[in-house]
Formats: structure tokens, sequence, C-alpha cells
């Protein structure tokens, strides 16, 4: 490498960016001087400078950081998906779309980030260009009705307005989506029968009305019809609806209340799952997304299942053996918890199922340790020796085993190995229990 000993500035020159094959290259200067390696290592500090000016960004403008993020990969489900669980990690709220404060794009508010309506399916533009003009010209909307009042119907139609109810837009206004479901179609009747009449020229005999005791005008919207009262959509459905429209669970996960108890059970996060080799054993706390089953050409039964958690999805596989064992636990829209594999085919990784079982039938075995005990040597051996002895088939051996430890009204859990698991916690408990240790069952569900 030559050392440069003087600099000359020529003012604005053309660049030109050259493409090698291969970093063992290098450049001819000036009277027949070399260059090694130029382009690699200019290209290095600029690549550089960009992540310390990322990070910067993220360490010290975090809500606006992730905002900006999240609205650059919109269109990404699965990047869109893992940036969300950085967020919670971060805590940071990603909050649903709001139609009185929503804009086109993620936005950072205070310590959330508020989803964009540009994310939500069958919004076009031109209606969301509608929705934010009509609320900047006139406030906040008042009601499902005040909005088809002061919009288009031909620009926000039916289909655009079902989006926005299915995904938490008018949750604010109105938390029953059930309801303003049933309310829309008497609504849009009554907005474009009043947009004839002032298209006509007519006024509305409900838009003379005067409030006897203030002297004010009744809001034009407060006239609209409505359904007769109907209950909300079961939680899960009213789940399903928003994902179908947002490609995502914003407002709830059927994982969610699971996340600080799952933790002691240690589950890799899906969104992890290409950090681990192939043939690594696995556990996972799933959702059940999709499932295909698929016949082999020799006539077995096997399946082809979507999975997600609270971090991304994958495509799973259950092959016959494994699939004769736990096909009736195999459900769309069941929470399980999986045991299985890593597996790279044509360059994508996937889940391959061994078992599974509902997370409502997870149990577990939780031993509660004083500090003088969990540091006695002999203590902890002869935990050890029982737990080895309760093992029973090492690949039916699926309990894990939580260590309790409270000192100083804290109380940490610590998870034991998976040489530890054992085949019956019942079993197993009392065992502990022979031995002098204080253990009992408990589910995964009620964990604490």
């Amino acid at each position: 490498m030559v050392k440069i000993i003087h600099r000359q500035a020529l003012g604005m020159q053309p660049v030109y960016d050259i493409g090698v094959a291969s970093d063992d290259h290098n450049f001819l200067l000036a009277n027949g001087l070399i260059a090694s390696n130029c382009f690699n290592k200019s290209h290095s500090t600029a690549y550089g400078y960009v992540t310390y000016q990322t990070a910067y960004l993220k360490a010290n403008y975090p809500v606006e950081y992730m905002a900006a993020l999240l609205t650059a990969n919109s269109g990404d489900q699965d990047k869109v998906q893992r940036y969300i669980s950085t967020c919670l990690a971060m805590g940071i709220e990603v909050e649903p779309p709001d139609i009185n404060r929503s804009r086109i794009d993620f936005t950072s508010m205070g310590n959330s980030i508020l989803f964009g309506l540009s994310a939500v399916r069958n919004v076009g533009m031109g209606a969301i260009e509608a929705i934010l003009v009509a609320r900047e010209d006139s406030g906040s909307f008042k009601s499902l009705a005040d909005l088809c009042d002061r919009v288009d119907s031909r620009t926000v139609n039916r289909r655009a307005l079902e989006a926005l109810i299915h995904c938490g837009a008018f949750d604010q206004l109105e938390p029953n989506r059930n309801q303003l479901i049933h309310d829309l179609e008497l609504i849009l009747d009554w907005a474009q029968s009043r947009a004839k009449d002032r298209a006509t020229g007519q006024g509305n005999l409900f838009d003379l009305l005067m409030d006897a005791t203030a002297g004010t005008a009744t809001p034009s919207f407060e006239s609209a019809p409505k359904a007769p009262p109907v209950p909300d959509f079961p939680q899960q459905e009213k789940l399903r609806l928003e994902k179908d429209m947002l490609g995502f669970y914003i407002s709830d996960h059927p994982l969610k209340s699971l996340r600080e108890s799952a933790r002691i059970l240690a589950p890799i996060n899906l969104g992890d799952l290409e950090q681990y080799s192939d043939d690594a054993s696995v556990s996972a706390i799933v959702l059940i997304t999709s499932l295909k089953p698929v016949t082999t050409k020799k006539g077995d039964r096997m399946a082809i299942v979507q999975i997600e958690d609270l971090t991304g999805s994958v495509e799973a596989i259950v092959f016959p053996k494994s699939y004769e064992r736990v096909k009736d636990t195999l459900q769309a829209d069941s929470r399980l918890m999986l045991w299985g594999k890593v597996d790279r085919r044509d360059d994508q990784v996937q889940f391959i199922i061994d078992d599974a079982e509902p997370i409502e039938e997870i149990r577990m075995v939780m031993v509660e340790l004083e500090p003088k005990i969990a540091s006695d040597i002999q203590k902890r051996q002869r935990l050890k020796e029982v737990l080895l002895s309760q093992q029973g088939e090492k690949e039916k051996a699926k309990v894990p085993v939580v260590a309790i430890v409270s000192s100083h009204e804290k109380r940490h859990f610590v998870r034991f190995g998976v040489q530890f698991r054992v085949q019956d916690e019942q079993a197993t408990a009392n065992a502990l229990l022979k031995e002098g240790f204080q253990a009992r069952v408990s589910s995964l569900v009620g964990a604490n």
C-alpha cells in the first residue's frame, strides 16, 4: 500500500463505482504506483459510519428510530413482526391504528408507536388522504357516522370502512367492533342520502333541530340510525379479523399472556431460528396459523404447518411417524409447545416437529430452595440424583424442572438443563418431598 503524502482539491469531479469479483485486487495509480484493496477499505469506512449513526439513533431516539424502521419495512411482514417484538423488548408499545391519530406511516407518540393507516389492507391511499383532509379541516371524528358524513363514500367505501373497524381504528370511539359492523350498512345508506340532499341543495330537517336548553345545533351525525345492540366478537375471532387486516396481532396476541411465564422454559424465538445449526434440538411456544395435511408417495400421512410466535413465523414439517402421534393436537389457532429440530432445505429454515402438547396441558416441577440449601453442595447433588432417577425413558422425559430461589423478598427462577427433564411430574414432586425438598407441580399458564 502506498502512503499518501499530499492531497489536492480538484472541485466537482465525476466518480465511478468499480465492481470486482474478488477482494484480492489492486488499482493502478499515477506513475505506476499500486493501491491494493482501496475499494473495500473505503466501503468498510462508509458502512462503519452508517452503523455508528444507526446505533446512535437507536440508543438516543429509540421510539423515532423504531418507527422509521417499521415504516421502511412495512411491506415485509416477517421483518415488521420481528421489529414489533423488538419494540416490546425495549419497552416500546406498538398501538393499533387510530382513526383520529394515525397518519400514513408509523408515527412515534411519546413512548409508543402508532400504526400507520397505509399498513391496513383494503384501505387505499386515496381513502387515507380523504380521511386526513377531513380530519384536518373539521377536527377529530366523533363517531363512525360522523366520518361517513364527512368523507365521500366513493373514496372511503364499505370495504375500507370494514377493514378500519376490524383492525381497531374505531376502538377509541366504539370498542364493540361487531356493533359497528352491524351499524355500517344503515349508516352508509343514511350518509349517501344526506350527500344527495346536499348535492341538490336540499336541507335536512334534522340539521335544523336546536337544543332547547343549550341553544346549540344538534350534531347531524347523532341522527344517524343504529342497528339493535349486539355483543362484540369473541376475543379469538376479534384477533383473527384484526390479523387479516394488519398481518399481525397488535391489540393483543394469543401468546402475549404467556410471555413472562414461558421464559421459565426458555423456548427459542422463531425469529431467531436461523441462528441455530442444522439438527439442533429446540423447543418453542407457538400458535398454529394454518395446517395442510399431505399424503406421501407411500401413502403415509404427514403435514406442512405454519407456526408463529411474538417474534416471527416459519414453516414447520411433521413427518409421518410424528404426525401419527400428534395429529389430534395440531389444530389451527391452537397454542402449543413444540419439540423438534432445525432443518435447512433450499436455503429455507424449517422447524421439524417431533412432538407437540397444548399449552394448557404443559406441566412443570417447581422446587423451592432457600439460599443456604441452594449453596449446599451435598443438597444440590442429592437434588440432581433424584431428578435423574425420575427421568425414565429419555425420549419421553419432557417435563421441565424449575428451582425457585428466594432471598430478601425476591424470587429467582433457575431452569434445570434438558438432561434433568423428567417423565412423570407428580411422581417427581413426591420423590423430592420425600427427600425433604419443597416441591410442587405447576402449569405453564399459572406459573408464578
